[in-house]
């Protein structure tokens, strides 16, 4: 269960799309049921709605497995059910809503359904260690679970020997910033960044869908229009994977200064390229990131220590080398696609 198209461009859709090919080819039948996305007040309403509860009673299935993301639809429905059906209901944990900046309010409530929500689950899966301390913290004692990282291995990357040729030429260094426009992805957090390194050689661009919130596309607009820096910060926008990866290709440094992850596909992605990250302290980011070993976490909410970062880099090419260098090591510890799929698809079997 999803909400909207499995095709959806997000880390948390390229998971489940992984998921389901590997499922498909081991010659399992998967059935996707798309749930309409709404507002969040809208989607609770699913719950009272009686079409939900009879079309999962209704289901001939071994194992139902939900994203946690459709977590506001069936805390009530996942209940109603559980006498009246055989299967058992999995959940794939990308990070609870709750984790988010929200007004207290807000992520009081975000809480409440999400704990009601996880307290209907059978299983987990959960895409990494902070991921699953986090269910655990909220629920207290879970049921059955497995951490299954994703992997970083949808593009080939890059040999040691040719980032070392990249982070040894000259002139301004290529900052990437990959991820939907959106405020969680903390683009608005860069840019008074940067805005502090007008004397530094660099330029940015910017990858991601800019129609999902355009408010905010248009707030970032402005604030690199207000900073001066239209000539030196460039908005991709979406493209396609063969463009994506001349992006990574050339660049030397990547930067999401994201309030909060819950594991960073994109993070792992870029280091098969043998880019450094700048990203937050918060979420698993550290899974990934070794604080001034392959990359710096840092408080996205501080411009100062943002740019520090990034002057970091720009001033001490030694330094980017090595961190280059171990980013890549990095990723190669990290499971492939397929391994971490094959791990799920034998917990599912369990079940």
């Amino acid at each position: 269960m999803i909400y909207g198209a499995l095709e959806t461009l997000s880390g948390g859709y390229l998971y489940d799309r992984r998921l389901v090919e590997t499922l498909r080819t081991a010659g399992d039948t998967v059935e996707i049921i798309n749930m309409p996305w709404q507002n969040y007040a809208r989607l609770l309403r699913h719950n009272f709605e009686a079409k939900w509860t009879r079309n999962l009673i209704d289901l001939d299935v071994d194992v139902l497995l939900e994203d946690e993301l459709n977590h506001p639809s069936l805390f009530r429905v996942n209940q109603a059910i559980r006498n009246s059906v055989s299967y058992p209901i999995l959940a794939i944990v990308h990070h609870l809503r709750s984790s988010e900046e929200h007004p207290k309010p807000f992520r009081w409530l975000y809480r409440l359904v999400e704990r009601s929500y996880l307290q209907t689950v059978d299983g987990f899966i959960w895409n990494s260690e902070t991921t699953r301390q986090v269910v655990q913290g909220l629920v207290g004692k879970s049921g059955a679970g497995v951490v299954a990282y994703p992997g970083g291995d949808r593009f080939e990357g890059l040999p040691e020997a040719e980032i070392t040729r990249r982070s040894r030429r000259l002139g301004a260094r290529q900052l990437l910033f990959v991820g939907n426009l959106i405020p969680r992805k903390g683009l608005h957090r860069l840019i008074p960044a940067l805005g502090a390194l007008e004397q530094e050689a660099w330029a940015l661009n910017v990858v991601g869908d800019t129609s999902i919130d355009p408010s905010y596309t248009r707030r970032v607009q402005r604030q690199v229009e207000e900073s001066r820096l239209v000539d030196r910060i460039q908005f991709v926008g979406r493209i396609s994977d063969e463009k994506l990866v001349g992006e990574w290709r050339c660049s030397d440094i990547f930067v999401l200064p994201s309030s909060y992850e819950g594991f960073g596909i994109v993070t792992l992605e870029g280091m098969s390229f043998g880019l450094p990250t700048i990203t937050s302290r918060s979420g698993a980011a550290h899974e990934l990131v070794e604080d001034d070993v392959n990359g710096f976490l840092v408080d996205p909410a501080n411009p100062d220590a943002l740019a520090q970062a990034i002057r970091t880099y720009l001033s001490q090419p030694e330094t980017l080398l090595k961190h280059s260098l171990a980013a890549r090591r990095r990723f190669e510890r990290f499971p492939t696609w397929d391994q971490t799929t094959q791990r799920i698809r034998q917990f599912l079997l369990e079940f």
